[in-house]
């Protein structure tokens, strides 16, 4: 069994999910009973998405809490390119198969950004087609709006080139 808690967030409610290895998932809405922790680790990696996801709404960019992030061989590559996206910064569907080897699937990268498990802190909201469009979201299109418009106004001034 795993823990289960909500997060009450500048986009909405949030409701997410530990076990003892990590957050398995983050969700827009309030999704399932919440359950409390049984284990030590349920308790530490609760705690860790809480820091985590006050650290993000506050305009930091966040510790991750550990991740126990399960799904194909190509999700799971899709979901590590997302971590090394930089905060206020997006990539293109085609931009993120060829990170991962993998050029000319950029539709199956939208469809692993669709099942990504965890919202916002594995971002596939910095993810846009190309030209720069929006693309779909799982959480609205007002969500992604919203998150990278928080990104921007929390961005650095200048970055480094």
């Amino acid at each position: 069994m795993a823990a289960r808690a909500r997060y009450r967030s500048a986009v909405g409610t949030l409701t997410f999910e530990v076990g003892d290895e990590g957050l398995r998932s983050l969700r827009f809405g309030a999704e399932g009973a919440l359950r409390p922790p049984v284990t030590s680790a349920e308790n530490e990696h609760l705690e860790a998405t809480r820091r985590a996801l006050k650290e993000y709404f506050a305009g930091k960019p966040p510790r991750l809490p550990r991740l126990d992030l399960r799904g194909s061989a190509f999700q799971l590559a899709v979901w590590r390119a997302l971590l090394e996206i930089p905060w206020g910064e997006t990539r293109t569907y085609g931009d993120v198969a060829a990170r991962i080897g993998r050029p000319g699937s950029a539709r199956a990268v939208g469809g692993a950004n669709h099942d990504n498990p965890i919202v916002i802190l594995v971002p596939c909201h910095r993810v846009v087609a190309a030209g720069g469009a929006l693309g779909g979201y799982g959480g609205g299109l007002e969500k992604k709006r919203r998150l990278l418009a928080h990104e921007a106004d929390h961005g650095p001034i200048l970055r480094p080139s």
